[in-house]
């Protein structure tokens, strides 16, 4: 998983370890397998946890991790959004992006793709040819993040962050990783822009580490374990399982000492955010505040009005799934 990768953790800012009030673990669920798209396979993060937990995130998949044939990688058809964000982070393999707005590129190791959909737009993710041709290692998650009624019909954006602009620290004693994707964590400050105040970090802890990471105490916290096992605040956990957080202003995880034979290091997403706490109508790619804001986005995309495909693109028409 080599995301970005540091070879000397010691030259890394040290975030300060702390004696503050360690948040308490509410719950921790196991991820079910699925197929995205043409048929990728991912975990559904967030399956199982009420939205209200998981406010301002509304849903995550795991993207892999799958070594690919030559032949195999699949991606996503034209499709729609309207009314929030989608944050694609790639840990391993490349991704290519393009949106009826004139957003788009590749994301490779430790790349961000970060899509505010607002009012609208059609977009496609998928892999390059080159990938295609040869397959290859792929793994990375894909975020979506509410927008507070005030922001749904935004005008939409995209943002391309590169590996090399993450934010880099470290432990005290240099047990650990910290990639600082979006927001501040420990003093540290990533390069995403977020509509919804959040934080984003994905952490890589070296067997029998320990992590305690300072966190704002008006944000949610949630832990995700993306490869390894180990606890967070004393609680067991493992790859695929998310732990929601309660109350408090440090988060406290933990590498096991012996990992399986693959895995080096037990690697973490981190998320926390400000709830919106709106009313969520949820319908396919449409996260609005009402059903009836729900239906006029289908009108909408039925009728073209959330864009068109680029003429250059020639992949067909778009989906509504």
């Amino acid at each position: 998983m080599p995301a970005i990768h540091v070879d000397d953790l010691t030259v890394l800012p040290r975030v300060a370890t702390s004696t503050k009030q360690p948040r308490e673990v509410m719950s921790i669920t196991t991820a079910p397998r699925g197929f995205e798209g043409e048929g990728f396979p991912v975990r559904r993060a967030f399956a199982g946890v009420p939205l209200e937990l998981t406010d301002p995130f509304i849903h995550m998949d795991q993207m892999g991790e799958v070594e690919y044939a030559a032949g195999e990688p699949k991606g996503t058809p034209w499709h729609p959004h309207r009314g929030f964000e989608t944050v694609t982070y790639i840990m391993d393999g490349t991704f290519e992006h393009a949106d009826s707005h004139g957003g788009g590129g590749l994301i490779t190791n430790g790349d961000t793709q970060w899509m505010t959909a607002g009012s609208g737009l059609l977009h496609i993710e998928r892999p390059p040819e080159d990938l295609v041709a040869s397959g290859g290692l792929f793994h990375g998650v894909q975020l979506w993040v509410n927008l507070p009624r005030t922001q749904k019909l935004a005008t939409p954006r995209y943002q391309d962050l590169r590996a090399s602009q993450v934010g880099l620290a470290t432990t005290s004693d240099a047990g650990a990783l910290i990639r600082v994707i979006a927001g501040d964590v420990g003093g540290i400050s990533g390069p995403g822009s977020t509509t919804t105040p959040i934080s984003m970090a994905h952490v890589s802890v070296s067997k029998g580490a320990q992590v305690n990471l300072p966190w704002r105490p008006d944000f949610n916290a949630l832990l995700y374990v993306l490869a390894g096992r180990g606890t967070v605040n004393g609680t067991p956990i493992r790859d695929g399982q998310l732990a929601v957080l309660g109350h408090g202003d440090e988060i406290r995880f933990g590498a096991d000492v012996t990992q399986d034979s693959r895995t080096h290091e037990m690697e973490v997403l981190l998320l926390g955010g400000a709830p919106i706490r709106e009313p969520i109508a949820w319908m396919g790619p449409f996260v609005m505040n009402t059903r009836s804001e729900v239906l006029q986005a289908f009108e909408d995309f039925q009728a073209g009005r959330l864009g068109t495909i680029p003429a250059h693109e020639g992949l067909g028409g778009a989906s509504g799934q």
